[in-house]
């Protein structure tokens, strides 16, 4: 959210809604006659044919003494969009609201997360694309914010493949995206940490953020305790092997994801990213 001033960079004085309080943390042996040994690995082959759990697609990281989240989809198999408003053009607001949408066309909303900063009546700020409509221009103008703190990025879906690229490189090569968003700043460019975000900063958030590896394999992680940009952008190059990713958003940063029992209902969110499956029968 673009909000109240926090100094993070230098002379500038990029804007962050207030720090939010940490989250929360949240041998066996068988004897027996041979046909007593017939009749268990009987009982057992049901169990040993059947398919390995799917892995999760959250889970907790610890990277450098700091801990997160980490949600891993697939742009080909997963079904990953971008969200802000109902089909009345009222903003969700929040993941309650656009899970009881979801659920109303019958499908189950499996993680969620705020995508990107939003203005005080929760719209977008910068390049919105939903359903393959631009609904918001790129702002591509430098300022004191995080968002305006060139290079900034997009993250984009299309068919099967997704990407983060910055703002710059996106316009100018545009991809077949069905849903886009900006934020700012780059995080990492290139294998590069953002040559503003420097290992001196001492300005602690709870952050959120994304990168795409091999155009498909689309990476979310979040922050559980108050972190610097420097430490964050860490994560995404060499704890996750990101070439490329973008900051989402800092202190406003929520989670859903269900499969952990984590639901952050903490503020009104502008965009949201969400990955939905078919409901249940």
């Amino acid at each position: 959210m673009i909000g109240r001033a926090a100094v993070e960079f230098g002379r500038f004085a990029p804007q962050e809604a207030e720090t939010r309080a940490c989250r929360n943390q949240r041998r066996s042996t068988a004897t027996g006659s041979l046909a007593a040994f017939g009749a268990l690995a009987a009982l057992l082959a049901p169990l040993a044919a059947a398919p390995a759990a799917a892995a999760p697609a959250c889970a907790p990281r610890e990277f450098n003494g700091a801990r997160y989240t980490v949600c891993s989809f697939d742009a080909r198999r997963d079904d990953i969009r971008l969200y802000w408003a109902d089909a009345q053009h009222k903003p969700y607001g929040g993941f309650a609201a656009l899970s009881q949408d979801l659920t109303a066309h019958r499908r189950t909303l499996r993680f969620a997360m705020n995508a990107g900063m939003f203005g005080d009546d929760l719209a977008p700020v910068g390049l919105y694309v939903e359903d393959g409509k631009r609904r918001v221009r790129a702002d591509t103008r430098a300022g004191p914010s995080n968002f305006h703190l060139l290079p900034n990025g997009v993250f984009w879906v299309g068919d099967g493949v997704a990407g983060v690229a910055e703002t710059a490189r996106y316009l100018a090569d545009a991809p077949a995206a069905r849903y886009a968003t900006q934020s700012g700043p780059m995080l990492v460019i290139d294998g590069r940490i953002h040559p503003k975000i420097l290992p001196t900063g001492t300005s602690e958030k709870i952050r959120n953020g994304v990168c795409v590896r091999d155009g498909t394999t689309t990476v979310f992680a979040i922050a559980e305790a108050p972190v610097t940009f420097y430490a964050f952008a860490l994560l995404f190059r060499d704890g996750l092997g990101c070439a490329n990713a973008l900051f989402l958003d800092g202190s406003v940063s929520s989670l859903y994801a269900p499969e952990l029992g984590r639901d952050d209902e903490l503020t009104p969110l502008g965009p949201m990213i969400g990955v939905s499956a078919p409901a249940a029968p």
